[in-house]
């Protein structure tokens, strides 16, 4: 893959866009935090920024965005079983056997 020079310029235009972005989610994030939706909604609402900007960290700074279907297939089902872990393992935490006292 052979590419000119001035093809270069295409690129860094790409980077500063998703740069430019990242910083807007930062941003948001920080006025975010000065937002009182409840401690619940405050929680999903920093998950959802910190997700769309880890999204375009990996599809364009990890250059995830021009890969084949089999990535996408795998990380699918790593993200699958991951939720599912966690789901587990919050179940699990008031889940205690009759008769037993926590510290």
């Amino acid at each position: 893959m052979s590419e000119h020079p001035y093809d270069i310029s295409k690129h860094i235009r790409g980077y500063l866009i998703i740069g430019g972005a990242l910083i807007l989610g930062t941003v948001l994030t920080v006025l975010a935090s000065f937002i009182d939706l409840g401690h619940h909604w405050n929680v999903v609402l920093a998950l959802v920024i910190a997700t769309v900007k880890a999204s375009l960290v990996a599809l364009y700074f990890m250059h995830l965005i021009s890969e084949k279907q089999l990535i996408y297939t795998v990380l699918g089902f790593t993200a699958f079983f991951f939720i599912g872990l966690m789901f587990i393992t919050i179940a699990a935490y008031h889940d205690h056997p009759a008769l037993t006292t926590t510290n």
